[in-house]
């Protein structure tokens, strides 16, 4: 939600044209995000990840970060810009740098590879004329990661899901 707030403060689009209303919107964001990570914890608990994953987690986030820096400054340079090429590089890189993150993490699965795949195809089709695409890239890769963690909570509740049926306790036929 935060990839879409900031193209539509980019973009100067309604209310967002005031910073503090930007900022409030931020700060509703970091709540909602909150709730729904005590959600999580209520429900499904806490898990620690083993050493090896959480270096596999710091190593992707590290190089992710890193290359979109360096694709940030690259565009940023004439040198780039004068290549008037017709791709959107946002979500191009940034679909390629979460299928790299859920494969060194957690492990792709299908619905990853459809949703990050298709923002990275977004991102390289050859229709990206014109004016600064940059904006449309952040709610393609906003979107994405909507879509995306709403397939992860389905496959997470479909991993944890209760029983079929009651559970035998003390006293039942089954106990």
């Amino acid at each position: 939600m935060l990839f879409v707030l900031a193209a539509l403060g980019n973009w100067s689009w309604g209310p967002l044209r005031h910073d503090w209303v930007f900022l409030a919107a931020a700060g509703a964001i970091a709540a909602s995000a909150l709730a729904i990570d005590r959600y999580y914890a209520e429900h499904f608990g806490h898990v620690t990840p083993s050493l090896g994953r959480q270096r596999r987690a710091t190593a992707a986030s590290v190089a992710g970060v890193v290359a979109m820096i360096g694709v940030t400054t690259l565009l940023r340079s004439r040198a780039a810009w004068s290549l008037d090429l017709p791709v959107n590089p946002i979500p191009a890189v940034f679909g390629v740098l979460m299928l790299g993150y859920y494969a060194a993490v957690v492990g792709l699965r299908a619905h990853h590879v459809l949703v990050w795949g298709a923002v990275v195809l977004a991102g390289l089709l050859p229709v990206w004329t014109g004016g600064d695409p940059s904006n449309v890239g952040l709610v393609i890769a906003g979107a994405a990661a909507v879509v995306n963690g709403v397939l992860d909570h389905a496959a997470l509740v479909r991993a944890f899901a209760a029983p079929a049926g009651p559970a035998p306790g003390p006293g039942s036929a089954g106990g």
